[in-house]
């Protein structure tokens, strides 16, 4: 997007930040049929359930592929589950008008009804894809820092 005027950018960079911004209010709230219009139909999720090597997944989940097949998982493994996601310092890069990368520093916060908890801190390295004049998460991984778990 080198030719792209600054204000474009601007705009287009902000657009990403609002999808990731409903990404979070989304899942939180537990609002899947509107969480679900953040992907794109071949969304690929990649989610350490270990401290990360680096940008390294160490245990990544088994999760599958694909916007309904995905969504419909997590609806499932969060059915009953407190969320608390936060999002932070967006590193966003464009490759062209339609394709951008971009890297959240991240904070969850997650409690199962028997009191298990987990206190997370790492990062989400995301690609996106405009479709249809809209941003969409096109690929998710999520790289972990630290996990503090407790039991209930």
């Amino acid at each position: 997007m080198a030719e792209a005027d600054s204000a474009d950018l601007v705009a287009e960079r902000e657009a990403i930040c609002q999808l990731k911004a409903r990404y979070f209010r989304f899942m939180d709230t537990k609002q899947w049929d509107d969480w679900a219009t953040v992907f794109t139909d071949d969304i690929v999720v990649l989610v350490d359930s270990a401290v990360s090597n680096g940008r390294q997944l160490t245990a990544p989940h088994d999760l599958p592929t694909g916007r309904d097949a995905f969504v419909g998982h997590i609806r499932n493994f969060l059915d009953g589950v407190v969320t608390i996601h936060h999002g932070h310092m967006p590193e966003i890069s464009f490759t062209s008008s339609t394709e951008a990368s971009g890297i959240w520093s991240m904070e969850d916060k997650i409690k199962w009804p028997d009191g298990r908890t987990l206190h997370g801190y790492g990062h989400y390295h995301e690609r996106y894809r405009k479709e249809d004049g809209q941003w969409r998460i096109a690929r998710l991984e999520i790289t972990r820092l630290r996990m503090d778990e407790a039991t209930g």
